[in-house]
């Protein structure tokens, strides 16, 4: 007697009930436990060129995303250092991915919780932290200089003072943000042994920091390639509005670390969808602007870098709250995403300054914003030391 196992093979049932659970996941008895432990896939043909090819890191295989990991560790860390009093409310900032973090945060440890957010976030994944618990609170005015994220910050800040003891992550500078995703780093050594270039979204700078600066601890040469969007201040670029969710940012957090990486892409958001949406025809595994963002990426790294190289991209979600806009065809003609595939290549700026970029386009001298020193949420400081939180005046 047998049982498909792969792909046009046959395996034969172990005779001993042993044999079979040697290998499986224990039993979760809470959903935090579902957490971490993501799988590795490896793409290649069609997507890239033959005989090339990259490791994906799928983080969508987490309950919500990448950012449970974040959520459960900050807050377990606030609770332990006794800034979040049992059963205190949690408000936060987010377009959805962290949100859902905290919905589950907030269901494991017993906290009610607030996301405040904006009319850019898809009625999918209001429905989906409603469904979880989560209370919604969207602002409607853009902050005149730092968009619907500064709106969004100081929408949370006032729901801070109107409820004593309440509490805010504060995901842009929070550095528990960064050491949250050690463990991700250390599966992909588990799972990778040597790692060559990292390919990251970056936006709060959370997993980025995180997963890179455990990285290079292990492998000093490892290259990290930074991915941002055209409209993001993070690299130096002025600030401009973006379609695209989850990357990229109009403020300065303090977590994005920027000496480590050594260069950056910008991707605008039709080449994303192009990305998003060939992955998924080619691959199967796929997600939103992210994914598609940093799997271009990785696939021009994978054409260009010597074959040896061995490259690993992380992809922080899957394609499910993306079905009425990356993979909506009506919402992306609207906009104009479809049918522009991007170039070979992308083009090449010297500086991250130099000029206003609108494309693909890739920078090698990596610097931090230009209007950094203008902004008082954006003074550098080293991610990993203690300093006062910007919201609530709490060390680390």
């Amino acid at each position: 007697m047998g049982e498909v196992t792969e792909v046009g093979r046959v395996g034969h049932v172990p005779d001993s009930p042993a044999l079979l659970t040697a290998g499986a996941k224990r039993p979760a008895r809470t959903a935090a436990e579902l957490v971490g432990d993501t799988p590795v896939l490896w793409i290649g043909e069609p997507f890239t060129a033959p005989g090339r090819g990259y490791w994906a890191k799928l983080e969508g295989h987490n309950p919500g995303g990448i950012k449970d990991r974040t959520a459960l560790y900050m807050v377990r860390a606030a609770r332990e250092r006794g800034q979040l009093a049992p059963g205190a409310p949690i408000v936060e900032s987010s377009s959805g991915t962290l949100g859902l973090g905290l919905a589950l945060a907030g269901t494991v440890f017993g906290h009610p919780v607030t996301v405040v957010t904006d009319p850019g976030m898809e009625p999918l994944m209001t429905g989906l932290l409603r469904a979880h618990g989560a209370g919604v609170d969207v602002v409607r005015t853009p902050h005149p200089a730092g968009g619907w994220q500064r709106a969004r910050q100081e929408r949370v800040a006032e729901l801070l003072a109107a409820s004593p003891g309440s509490w805010c992550p504060d995901q842009y500078n929070n550095p528990d943000n960064i050491a949250a995703y050690r463990p991700l780093a250390h599966e992909l050594v588990a799972q990778l042994g040597r790692i060559d270039t990292l390919v990251v979204s970056v936006g709060t700078g959370g997993h980025s920091s995180g997963v890179a600066s455990v990285l290079r601890g292990f492998f000093p040469r490892l290259r990290v390639v930074g991915v941002d969007t055209p409209g993001s201040t993070l690299f130096g670029q002025p600030a401009a509005p973006r379609l695209m969710r989850g990357l990229g940012s109009s403020i300065h957090p303090r977590n994005v670390t920027h000496h480590l990486f050594d260069e950056v892409h910008w991707v605008a958001a039709a080449e994303a969808v192009w990305a998003a949406r060939t992955l998924a025809r080619t691959c199967y595994a796929t997600g939103g602007w992210s994914v598609g963002a940093v799997a271009l990426t990785a696939r021009w790294l994978a054409r260009t870098l010597p074959a040896e190289d061995r490259i690993v991209a992380v992809f922080p979600d899957g394609p499910q709250r993306y079905v009425g806009t990356v993979f909506d065809d009506t919402y992306c003609r609207e906009h104009d995403l479809l049918g522009r595939v991007p170039a070979e290549d992308p083009e090449e700026i010297g500086d991250t300054g130099e000029r206003v970029v609108e494309r693909w386009t890739r920078c090698t001298r990596v610097a931090g914003p230009l209007a950094r020193d203008a902004d008082p949420l954006a003074r550098e400081a080293d991610p990993v030391a203690p300093h006062p939180h910007p919201l609530t005046g709490a060390g680390r």
